[in-house]
């Protein structure tokens, strides 16, 4: 899939397809340290992708990489430096029930298949090995406390990052038993502020978190109660970060993973029309913001 070049303008002078071939010519002489954060939003997590073709398309390259849930998928994808056309061919036929395995609709799937997808998908095993600094945010369910990867098995800590209570079961690992981060920071700007980033991109790909549903579906209900408990702890990773793209998912399902196209496509758009910010950013023309303790 080739995603669909907008008609943007730059500088009101620059086509988008000419700013493409210029920002390919070179490099930006960055002057900060710039992390990308990528939240939670299970399916939804598929606009990811079509960020990173933005920013391969830009010549933007990150420092660091903080991901919860969905976004610690894709954020080990995106610190693995896969190109996008080599993760889009690995995961073009990936589908919901590649994933949702429990036999009655109404019990906890396994991981199985994600942690299948992850080894078969990425070329290292550790995150360690990873050629950008990554962060996966995981919740022990054992003390209650966020856990914050920066080494260890992907598949595990990814796997663990992703299981949301009810819908997944619980990962063990190293003593822990791991549910899904969102529960605690589903935005972990602050994990790459407490690590030296100067500036952090954040893409919210689950924008309409905390809106209700008429559906009585069990896990419908489920998973939406989880979505309004959540919109208190995506504040402060907003309030973190220094320019928020929110590709609009309002009409693709979080939990089954159809019409990925379509949403590749919306994160892209909505990743090139913060690309002129963002440019100003990763050349120090961007006011940093001030924190006070």
């Amino acid at each position: 899939m080739k995603c669909k070049k907008r008609k943007i303008v730059y500088n009101n002078v620059m086509s988008l397809k000419d700013y493409i071939k210029e920002r390919k010519k070179k490099k930006f002489k960055k002057k900060y340290k710039v992390g990308l954060c990528l939240s939670g939003g299970g399916a939804r997590g598929f606009s990811f992708l079509g960020a990173f073709k933005a920013f391969e398309d830009a010549g933007i390259e990150f420092d660091a990489v903080a991901g919860t849930s969905a976004g610690s998928i894709f954020g080990a994808v995106y610190a693995s430096k896969l190109s996008y056309e080599e993760v889009y061919a690995k995961t073009s036929k990936v589908k919901t029930k590649d994933f949702r395995n429990a036999k009655l609709g109404f019990l906890p799937s396994n991981m199985d298949g994600l942690k299948q997808l992850i080894e078969s998908t990425l070329p290292v095993k550790k995150v360690e090995e990873l050629s950008i600094p990554f962060y996966a945010v995981a919740v022990d369910l054992k003390t209650g406390d966020e856990i914050v990867f920066d080494k260890g098995t992907l598949s595990s800590i990814i796997t663990g990052s992703c299981a949301i209570p009810g819908v997944y079961t619980p990962v063990k690992y190293k003593g822990m038993t791991l549910v899904d981060g969102g529960i605690r920071n589903n935005i972990p700007a602050d994990v790459l502020r407490a690590r030296g980033c100067d500036f952090v991109v954040t893409i919210d790909c689950n924008c309409t978190r905390g809106g209700g549903t008429n559906s009585d579906k069990f896990i419908t209900q489920f998973t939406t109660s989880i979505g309004i408990m959540m919109v208190n702890n995506s504040r402060l990773g907003l309030e973190l970060s220094d320019i928020v793209i929110c590709p609009d998912m309002r009409k693709f399902s979080s939990l089954k993973i159809v019409n990925k196209d379509e949403m590749i496509k919306e994160g892209y758009r909505a990743t090139m029309e913060s690309m002129p910010e963002i440019e100003k950013l990763f050349l120090g023309e961007y006011k940093k913001i001030s924190f006070k303790n």
